[in-house]
């Protein structure tokens, strides 16, 4: 503007002196301009109100502009001076460096500042009328592309520095949010070892370790506090120092005497060094839980068997570098199963603890105890002394067991069966010394529970013997190579035979017969006695349906029975396949079978009875002997047992017994039967005395094959009734 208004003022040119009054007019208007886009304090996300002050500094600029394209166009043209001309120009050309640099953000106001200003100052040089001015005219017009140019690539360069610093804001503040809100403690080093970078959570846990000032300080000066301070052990401290020192990957195990765990993994990148501070003391402390649990039994807080496994051999290793005896003990509970089903598991399990508090009270000093599992407990038990001294303490342990249980207000008298098993200088696998123990206490189990038994190497060859037994039975009874006998039950008055009881019979083809009394408990620990009455009722069905129409079948079934096999599904296909009425098919339980599976043995039995089946008690007076049973259950047979047989003929007080356990049958509108009757004098005082109505034993016949049987039958069955005894006895014996 000064510039103008000199040479104005030179030329006395009335067009300079209307530009100068331009520059002053716009100059001002730009000032307050300026004032009131400050006053109006517009939002930043004011799209509308940024609109409109662009506009208006796109208009005073263009207006500037102008006014210098038109000084520079009167200079040249209409005013005849070089110095009108040169300032003009010069100034000009400096002012659109000007616009370049200020106003780069607006590429509008730039475009349009630039044409206002070339574009009459090249018009004015093209007037002129001069060659090289002509020239210079169309590079201007070169350089207002290229201050454009210029103006964009200063915008981009600028825009790119501002995004460039918002992105390191942003990822700062986020770093900061992340190292804040971190769960554990991170720190970083400098090149020189300095705590440059930290979270709260390092200050805190470096507090609870013995360094209170850790900010900007050599990490070496912090293990220098921690170790005075003695919270952890020195070798933790210098293991970290070292790894520290000599940028070292990995991780240090800090354990404070407060109880707590700091696990610090250490990683190093260039010439920096972080550190996380991860509090694991939860985690250990679930480490140490679940180490627990893997080698203690949960119930009774004993080492269970993997443990004891464990303890029991190192004792042993132990014990024999000494040639040290040792004795292995496996105690059972006798009768647990009916404690359970009688009071419920939470009695029972509240039993195995005071069991398991009590046997860790009563064994000897040094003794490891742990559970096996269900009601078997385990014990090694170091000893320096003869089997007598053994056997005396476990004696005691068992005089100990006869004390009662007083368990949630209930008075629980236990027994308790006990396997020894010894080993002199306890050089014996574990592995054989618990088997050992185990035969040993399968024979105190054998001999009536309650007692104690050591092994001897007849058990051994006894358990050999039972397990040949038990493969060879499971083939038996797969290939059918068993045999049914039956003996029968003969009407007391009319002498003829109303049933026969269906018995198992095995002849081995290398040890002979088997007794029933041996291979049926067999089938019952191997779980076989399903397949076998399973078989047993197929056969006697198919032999019944052969007999007269008017003979029974009776088939024992075990308490086994009742869960291991759909009973009532196996009756009805033997029925069906052999076309065999059921009210000619007797099934014989035990008392003892009936009180182990009481509540599904009432289900299958009604089921049973619903289908026309009679149902047996059998010997009955040898098991509890239960009034309830008779009266809950749907039984149409009392067979008495033979012990009250055995002495009727000479014993009043048998005899007495046995009336009033007919009578009592027959009050209850049961079949009474008597069995074991073998001499016509039994016969004969059962005949007089009692309301027996049927009679089963060797007296009549001995279990007879089917063939024989069928025989005996016929034989019986179409004669007329026998006047005398001998008449029954030759008609039996002349087969």
């Amino acid at each position: 503007m000064l510039m103008s208004g000199i040479g104005a003022y030179k030329t006395s040119s009335p067009a300079l002196c209307l530009v100068a009054v331009a520059f002053l007019v716009i100059g001002i208007a730009r000032y307050f301009d300026t004032r009131a886009f400050w006053s109006a304090q517009i939002d930043g996300t004011d799209p509308v109100a940024a609109e409109h002050w662009e506009n208006r500094a796109v208009w005073l600029g263009g207006s500037l502009g102008l006014v210098y394209g038109l000084w520079c166009l009167v200079s040249l043209v209409f005013v005849d001076d070089t110095l009108a001309a040169l300032s003009s120009v010069s100034i000009s050309i400096a002012a659109m460096v000007g616009i370049c640099a200020r106003n780069f953000g607006l590429d509008r106001l730039v475009s349009v500042q630039m044409v206002m200003v070339i574009i009459p100052m090249s018009l004015g040089l093209a007037l002129h009328g001069e060659t090289f001015y002509v020239v210079l005219s169309c590079l201007l017009l070169v350089m207002l592309f290229s201050f454009r140019k210029l103006a964009s690539d200063i915008r981009n360069i600028l825009l790119s520095a501002v995004h460039g610093r918002m992105e390191a804001t942003r990822l700062a503040a986020e770093l900061d949010i992340a190292i804040t809100t971190l769960e554990h403690g991170l720190c970083m080093l400098d090149e020189n070892g300095t705590l440059t970078v930290m979270n709260a959570h390092v200050a805190a846990t470096l507090k609870t370790l013995g360094v209170n000032y850790v900010a900007n300080r050599p990490f070496t000066a912090i293990l220098a506090d921690m170790s005075r301070a003695g919270q952890v052990p020195r070798t933790a401290i210098d293991r970290l120092n070292e790894m520290v020192n000599r940028r070292i990957s990995g991780k240090v195990l800090l354990s404070a005497k407060s109880g707590r765990y700091y696990e610090i993994t250490i990683s190093n990148k260039q010439d920096r060094c972080v550190l996380l501070f991860e509090d694991i003391s939860d985690r250990v402390a679930a480490e140490e839980r679940i180490s627990v649990m893997a080698r203690q039994d949960s119930l009774t807080n004993l080492p269970n068997r993997q443990h004891f496994s464990e303890l029991a051999v190192a004792e042993l290793a132990l014990r024999s570098t000494g040639l040290r005896p040792s004795a292995m003990l496996i105690f059972d509970i006798d009768e647990f199963k009916h404690i359970n089903d009688s009071y419920g598991h939470i009695i029972g399990d509240d039993l195995l603890r005071s069991v398991a508090q009590r046997l860790s009270t009563s064994l000897p000093s040094g003794t490891i105890l742990g559970r096996l599992g269900g009601d078997e407990f385990v014990a090694l038990s170091p000893h320096d002394s003869n089997l007598e001294d053994i056997t005396n303490a476990v004696a005691a342990t068992l005089a100990e067991f006869r004390h009662p249980f007083v368990v949630s207000g209930l008075h629980l008298t236990v027994q308790m069966s006990i396997g020894i098993a010894t080993s002199e200088n306890s050089a014996d696998e574990l592995t054989e010394l618990m088997t050992k123990a185990d035969l040993a206490l399968y024979a105190a189990k054998a001999a009536g529970r309650g007692c104690s038994r050591v092994f001897h190497v007849q058990m051994d060859r006894d358990y050999h013997y039972r397990q040949r037994l038990k493969a060879d039975l499971k083939t038996a009874i797969e290939t059918g190579t068993l045999s049914l006998a039956f003996q029968p039950q003969v009407d007391i008055t009319s002498r003829k035979i109303v049933s026969c009881e269906a018995l198992a019979r095995w002849e081995h083809p290398q040890l002979g017969n088997i007794a029933p009394s041996v291979f049926i408990p067999l089938a019952e620990e191997s779980g076989l006695i399903s397949e076998l009455t399973e078989w047993v009722m197929d056969q006697a069905a198919r032999e019944c349906a052969s007999w007269p129409a008017e003979i029974s079948v009776a088939v024992n079934v075990s308490a086994r029975d009742f869960r291991g096999t759909d009973l009532a599904k196996v009756i009805t296909c033997a029925l069906r396949t052999h076309n065999l009425p059921a009210h000619r098919l007797e099934i014989e339980v035990t008392e003892t079978a009936v009180i182990e599976e009481r509540d599904l043995a009432k289900t299958v039995l009604n089921e049973l009875a619903a289908m026309g089946i009679a149902i047996g008690l059998d010997d009955f007076g040898t098991g509890y002997s239960s009034l309830s049973y008779l009266h809950t259950l749907p039984f149409t047979k009392l067979k008495i047992d033979r012990a009250f047989i055995s002495d009727i003929a000479d014993n009043d007080r048998a005899r007495l017994l046995l009336a009033n356990v007919a009578r009592l049958g027959r009050d209850l509108n049961l079949t009474v039967v008597a069995e074991g009757v073998e001499t016509e004098a039994q016969l004969n005082t059962l005949t007089a005395i009692t309301s027996v109505q049927q009679v089963q034993g060797y007296f009549f016949s001995r279990p007879l094959p089917p063939r024989d049987i069928a025989e005996l039958i016929t034989r019986v069955n179409c004669a007329g009734k026998p006047r005398k005894t001998q008449q029954f006895d030759a008609m039996v014996n002349a087969r």
